[in-house]
């Protein structure tokens, strides 16, 4: 039987990583987290970096990149599973608390931007689908670009004021009017950045089936994808 893979793409803050990883559960497919290796690549990036100084990380160009990528094919990053999900591992050893730090979260968006990271990150992403695994994939270009053949595409949504009160209560800040403003200008300008850049814009695919969770408990839209493909994929097992 043919793997199943539900995308889930949407704008920042939009609880795509979270809402995918419980859908996950709920189905027993596995999470599979594209972010997580764009960070594998930035870390390998960095440790690369501080050992050939002209390598700048928040600079690289298309030889820097590919440099740094046949280092990650060296060290061994790659994705194993783990759980419900699948952990990066570097150098036969999980990673997932390094590339969780802060000097990589300032560097993953400039890396995740070149194009041959990209194209080598999806290529692995499809090399887990091909091994068999039915997987929940997040991200901003999963049913565009990565599996544009995917069985259950969802546009996962909310409005900026929402999303931007989420974003501070996981920071564990107060929400005030002034805060709020702020988050909420910031994720306005990263939506306007990430739907008109170059390379792998956010977009809503065609056959996508938007999901507004503005007025949605976190569990109301877990429950709501996981009918959703429970429903697309009676009698396929």
């Amino acid at each position: 039987m043919a793997s199943r893979v539900i995308a889930i793409d949407g704008p920042s803050a939009s609880g795509k990583s979270s809402t995918a990883r419980a859908v996950a559960q709920e189905l027993g497919f596995s999470h599979l987290d594209s972010g997580a290796l764009y960070r594998g690549v930035t870390l390998v990036a960095q440790r690369e970096a501080a050992r050939t100084p002209a390598l700048a990380v928040e600079s690289l160009d298309t030889i820097g990149a590919e440099t740094v990528l046949r280092a990650a094919e060296d060290r061994g990053l790659r994705l194993l599973p783990d759980g419900t999900g699948f952990a990066v591992y570097l150098e036969g050893e999980p990673a997932d608390d390094q590339i969780r730090s802060p000097e990589v979260t300032a560097r993953v968006s400039a890396v995740s931007a070149i194009p041959v990271v990209r194209e080598w990150v999806n290529s692995h992403l499809r090399s887990m689908v091909r091994a068999g695994s039915d997987v929940v994939v997040d991200g901003r270009d999963i049913g565009t670009v990565v599996f544009p053949d995917a069985d259950l595409k969802i546009f996962l949504t909310a409005s900026p004021e929402t999303r931007a009160g989420r974003r501070i209560s996981q920071r564990g800040g107060a929400q005030d009017p002034d805060r709020l403003r702020e988050e909420t200008a910031a994720l306005a300008a990263r939506d306007h950045a990430d739907s008109t850049r170059a390379v792998a814009p956010l977009r809503r695919a065609a056959d996508a089936i938007d999901l507004d969770t503005t007025a949605l408990t976190f569990e109301e839209q877990v429950n709501r994808i996981v009918a959703l493909a429970r429903e697309r994929f009676v009698g396929r097992g």
